[in-house]
């Protein structure tokens, strides 16, 4: 990686994303410009409040990710936001860090490192992330994921940092229409019941939880998967996870 020249895609990618008007647009050029650093996985999202991680997601909230398929599925099944230890650090903190200091921090628990090992036999073996915090006690990050056990240089965490600012900078003028155009067009009970879907529960389950019929359940999934134009409920969970309808 020669620094001058990534300095010189940096200040292209800060021109170009000034002049872009939405959010997956902006999600494609910083997923480029990570390539610059062999990193071809990216995730965005809010981080909400211990006591919000089990409700749906804010209207005006985003999740953009790119991880491997079956590791979206795998994380959102298995309820790993709650026990994510780079979630954990980046509530506390404010600069960008990498994943390995949170894996050899003696805070982190065995079952947090658990995360982070799941993670690397899906090929994400190493990466940065990079806390964005905001008014309101309002909280995003921005993680860069690489296949390798290489470290990033300092100067280039320090890059990655600056676009992922301007990236949320970006996303937070637009108003994240990505998530709100989706949210509009799912009812609450949709919501709902796409939710728990995304918690591994089945039918019957959540409609226990809720309070109606399994039938009832069922219709509404079926329209979320309708409406997101998906071949399984287990993908229309992602979908709305990946969109901001919910939360991991």
């Amino acid at each position: 990686m020669e620094l001058p020249r990534i300095a010189v895609e940096l200040g292209l990618f800060l021109d170009t994303t000034d002049d872009v008007a939405q959010s997956e647009q902006l999600f494609e050029l910083l997923s480029a410009f990570a390539l610059n650093f062999d990193c071809p996985w990216i995730a965005y999202g809010p981080l909400a409040s211990e006591q919000r991680v089990l409700k749906p997601a804010r209207p005006d909230s985003a999740v953009m990710w790119n991880y491997p398929d079956e590791w979206q599925k795998r994380y959102s099944r298995m309820d790993y936001a709650k026990i994510d230890p780079l979630i954990k650090k980046g509530r506390k903190g404010v600069g960008a860090f990498r994943w390995s200091e949170v894996y050899t921090d003696e805070s982190t628990t065995e079952n947090e490192r658990r995360v982070l090992d799941e993670a690397a036999t899906f090929g994400l073996r190493s990466g940065v992330t990079v806390p964005l915090h905001g008014p309101a006690d309002s909280f995003k990050f921005m993680s860069f994921a690489q296949s390798s056990d290489c470290e990033l240089q300092n100067r280039a965490i320090t890059y990655l940092q600056i676009a992922a600012v301007q990236f949320h900078l970006r996303v937070a003028k637009l108003g994240t229409p990505m998530a709100s155009e989706h949210v509009h067009n799912l009812s609450p009970k949709e919501i709902e019941c796409i939710f728990w879907v995304s918690r591994g529960k089945s039918s019957g389950e959540i409609g226990t939880i809720l309070g109606r019929s399994r039938n009832t359940v069922d219709f509404h999934v079926k329209n979320v998967m309708r409406k997101l134009d998906a071949t399984s409920r287990t993908v229309a969970a992602v979908k709305a996870l990946k969109l901001g309808i919910i939360e991991p």
